[in-house]
């Protein structure tokens, strides 16, 4: 597998971020706290996801935004994929869509799909790749500090044996599951045998025929109390039928008695309602006459001469049309006085509103000038402050001409620069002392040999040595480093002295900046305090004349509004006169309607007089033809009457009697019979049931003895495969355990190549120790913390050893990435650290990323990436800086 392009958008300290990864070995590197680590992390969580993270998907989202995107493209075994993750933060939580696409046509959607994806592609999951190709920041000793078992579960899931465990895990599991089964199976076939043997013991056909033949006896006797009970039953029905016809008559008979007094009563009642209309008629007679007199002294109070239709609705349109004249009349009048009720309203509030605002005016006016003043009295402090100012400055600018080459703007410039030479020489005064000292030291030890008789350069007797003279040229040595160190410390006084002048004009230029900024801005005010006095000036003149015109304007509105109240007054009294006029036309309209009613009343009586004559007249025929009926219901009275015969009913009534009473005998035998037969049907179907049920038992029996001998079988199969599982696994393991501890071996004596230790031994379990030259075992975790760390990196690199050499070409591995290798590591170890990667190379691995900033791991990069951030914005970039003649050191970084 190659990583090639990473593409990102908001993803941690990166706005927008391009990388595009090559072969060979790639050094990240830059300040910490830069955001080189999170590269890695970006590759990482495009292949895994969520489960690449410490934190929530929230923790990748740049701070600020609500979008970002991770894009990874890579190779696997010759085929180009590309990984898009995509996160949106909305209603406190955060969207995840994942995608994948392969040259291949692959495709998968979903961050669950694509990690099922990669793990599959790539034979290891999330934990796998960091135990395997990520060794993260912190991390590097996260093999060694595992226990034994936990390096083993680990190793062997990179290795692919945690597969032979799940498959040897699978074969228990059926082994188990399988012997579940048969137990069962066994249980049921016991349990099946037990019921044969029970149902064979009851003698089941025996028994059904003994009661099929119960049963047919029991039918036949059913059979002749149901025919005695039938014509029992039609002797009762007949006589019911006789008894029901006299009842029947007897009932006729009650009826027609009870029709002819109805209609007796029915023709008397008509009889009396007749003599009601006529009483009726007289009566209506009688109100018409009063109603037509009263209705003559009406007329002569509405103006009519003549009760007629015509004449009554000449008048109403006669009274209409004046009505409508007076109404527009008042109604004009009403206006008028609304009008000018409302003008006169109005008219006063706008004069109080007119006084108001000349009083507001004069009060405008007067705080007009009072600014005026108060803009007066501040332009005089500002002037003031503005002349201090200036001299404040002029003695600032002096300090610039007393000091000679400085400028003023030039301070700030000058300062970095003497602070940088004061630096250099304060690092120089440090190396001359550390020098000093050591050929202090020199001189001592060589002195002391001398007086021993001993050569200062090789510690052989004097009298032999070529080097006892060159005890003067170190004393001489003394005396130059003496003399440079005090060259050195003066020059650093020297610096001191005119980095404190140089601060004092720093600080001068800030203040005349200060000065020049604060002036500008109080002659600015000062104009500005000279614009508000003349403004408010001429605002106090313009609202005095204005208070003046609102007081004129006011009294002339009272005197309209005076007039306006008169002119309201005359309109009421025409209001007045006008409705009087509308009442009396309201009384003759009442006489009109008091004529309309009586008239009325009159059509209605003679109409009631009418009815009255037309129901006398119909009661007249309806009692002829009720008298007839009444003639025909008495004939048919009679002839019911003779129609009853009594000896006749006395005798259906007996047999009826004995009929009943016989059908309640019966009925109880019949119901005895009855349960009877449903027990035996009730037995010889239960029976029936246990036959089939034997029958059924035999069929299962002889099914369950062949799936228990079969289950026996597949169990013994099963066992078998478990143990073959088992064995394979130890087997592959031992021999991987002797191949990784070969290449520990190989790799810890390239990155460690001492006199200290002789080996390192790993044993079946994953148990690891060090020994020393001496035999004595050491743990691992007894090493310094230089030397555990490059063990693990030795381990680390192992492992990813036996992967490329185990299944090369099956299923190539990631790329290898360190973070932070060299964190516990001195020069010397990063050095064989250096050595470790390019053994890597040698062993084939296509890849190496590496962030650090360590310039011999720079130096051995076949590609640099350089990540920078801004502090203004808290934003990184990544860049791939130009490189110097030799190819390896940043131009920037070659100081």
């Amino acid at each position: 597998m190659r990583f090639e392009e990473l593409r990102l958008e908001n993803f941690k300290p990166y706005g927008n971020a391009e990388v595009s990864l090559s072969d060979g070995v790639t050094v990240i590197h830059g300040v910490n706290g830069s955001g080189k680590s999170s590269l890695l992390e970006a590759c990482f969580f495009a292949l895994y996801g969520s489960r690449a993270l410490e934190g929530t998907l929230g923790d990748v989202v740049t701070n600020g935004e609500d979008e970002t995107l991770v894009e990874l493209g890579f190779s696997h075994e010759g085929v180009g994929y590309r990984i898009e993750r995509r996160l949106r933060d909305y209603d406190n939580r955060t969207d995840h869509q994942c995608s994948l696409e392969g040259e291949d046509g692959t495709m998968r959607d979903g961050a669950r799909e694509v990690r099922r994806f990669i793990t599959e592609l790539l034979r290891m999951d999330a934990e796998a790749f960091l135990n395997c190709a990520y060794v993260r920041q912190g991390e590097v000793n996260k093999l060694i500090n595992a226990s034994p078992s936990e390096r083993q579960d680990t190793i062997d899931d990179l290795l692919q044996l945690g597969v032979l465990e799940e498959y040897r895990e699978r074969a228990g599991d059926a082994r188990l599951g399988v012997e579940d089964v048969l137990n069962a199976k066994r249980a049921v076939l016991e349990e099946r045998d037990e019921r044969i043997e029970r149902l064979e013991r009851k003698n089941l056909h025996a028994t059904l025929n003994q009661l099929e033949s119960d049963l047919a006896t029991v039918d036949e006797d059913l059979d002749h109390y149901e025919s005695q009970r039938e014509e029992a039953e039609t002797t009762r029905a007949e006589a019911e039928q006789i008894l029901d016809e006299h009842e029947a008559n007897r009932e006729r008979l009650a009826s027609i008695d009870e029709d002819v007094e109805s209609l007796e009563e029915t023709i008397r009642e008509a009889e009396s309602e007749r003599e009601t209309c006529r009483e009726g008629i007289s009566d209506a007679r009688e109100q018409i006459e009063t109603l037509r007199a009263e209705l003559e002294e009406r007329l002569a109070d509405a103006g009519i001469d003549a009760a007629e239709e015509s004449a009554l609705e000449t008048r109403r349109q006669e009274l209409d049309e004046r009505e409508s004249t007076l109404r527009e009349d008042r109604d004009e009048a009403v206006t008028a006085v609304t009008g000018f009720e409302n003008q006169a309203s109005n008219l006063k509030a706008k004069a109080e509103d007119l006084r108001e605002r000349a009083e507001e005016a004069e009060s405008e006016a007067e705080r007009s000038m009072e600014l005026a003043r108060e803009a007066n009295a501040d332009l005089d402090e500002r002037e003031s402050r503005l002349e201090e100012l200036d001299e404040e400055a002029t003695a600032l600018l002096a300090e610039f001409d007393a000091i000679e080459d400085i400028e003023r703007g030039d301070a700030t410039e000058r300062l970095e620069a003497l602070t940088e030479r004061r630096n250099d020489v304060r690092e120089r005064v440090a190396e001359l002392e550390t020098e000093l000292k050591n050929a202090r030291e020199r001189v001592e030890e060589a002195e002391e040999l001398l007086e021993a008789g001993r050569c200062p350069e090789c510690g052989q007797p004097v009298d032999e040595s070529p080097h006892v003279d060159r005890i003067d040229d170190r004393r001489e040595r003394v005396t130059e480093l003496k003399s440079s160190l005090e060259e050195t410390n003066e020059r650093a006084r020297s610096l001191d002295a005119e980095i404190e002048a140089t601060e004092r004009l720093v600080e001068a230029e800030e203040r005349l900046g200060e000065i020049e900024t604060t002036r500008e801005l109080l002659e600015e005010r000062i104009a500005e305090a000279r614009e508000e006095i003349d403004r408010n000036r001429e605002t106090a003149d313009r609202k005095h004349e204005a208070a003046e015109d609102l007081r004129t304007e006011a009294e002339s509105t009272r005197e309209i509004a005076a007039e306006k109240r008169e002119a309201a007054a005359e309109a009421k009294a025409r209001v007045e006169t006008v409705e009087e006029r509308l009442q009396e036309i309201d009384v003759v309209r009442d006489q009109l309607a008091e004529i309309d009613t009586r008239l009325e009343t009159i059509a209605d009586l003679e109409a009631e007089i009418e009815r009255l004559r037309e129901r006398r007249e119909t009661l007249d025929e309806l009692n002829d033809e009720r008298r007839e009926r009444l003639a025909e219901k008495r004939e048919r009275r009679e002839e019911l009457r003779e129609a009853v015969d009594e000896d006749a009913i006395a005798s259906a009534r007996e047999r009826k009697r004995k009929a009943v009473e016989y059908l309640e005998n019966v009925v109880e035998e019949i119901e005895r019979l009855g349960e009877r037969r449903d027990e035996l049907q009730s037995r010889i179907g239960a029976i029936q049931g246990e036959i089939r049920t034997l029958e059924t038992l035999r069929s299962e029996r002889e099914e369950l003895a062949g799936t228990v001998e079969a289950l026996e079988s597949v169990h013994g199969e099963t066992s078998d495969l478990e143990t073959m599982y088992g064995e394979l696994r130890t087997e592959l393991r031992q021999r991987n355990v002797r191949t990784l501890e070969r290449m520990v071996n190989e790799t810890f004596e390239l990155v460690y190549g001492n006199d200290a230790y002789s080996h390192i031994e790993l044993d079946g379990d994953y148990e690891l120790t060090v020994y020393q030259k001496d035999g004595e075992a050491l743990d691992p975790e007894q090493l310094s913390g230089g030397e555990r760390a490059l063990f693990n990196l030795a381990l680390r690199c192992a492992i990813y050893r036996l992967l490329v050499e185990g299944i090369e070409g099956a299923a190539p591995t990631p790329p290898l990435i360190l973070d932070e290798p060299t964190v516990f590591l001195d020069t010397g170890h990063v050095a064989r650290l250096v050595d470790l990667v390019e053994e890597m190379r040698e062993f084939g691995v296509r890849q190496i990323v590496i962030v650090s900033h360590d310039d011999e791991l720079i130096g051995a990069a076949d590609d640099l990436l350089s990540v920078e951030k801004d502090p203004r914005t808290n934003r990184s970039t990544v860049t791939r800086p130009e490189t110097d003649v030799a190819g390896a050191i940043p131009a920037e970084l070659d100081d």
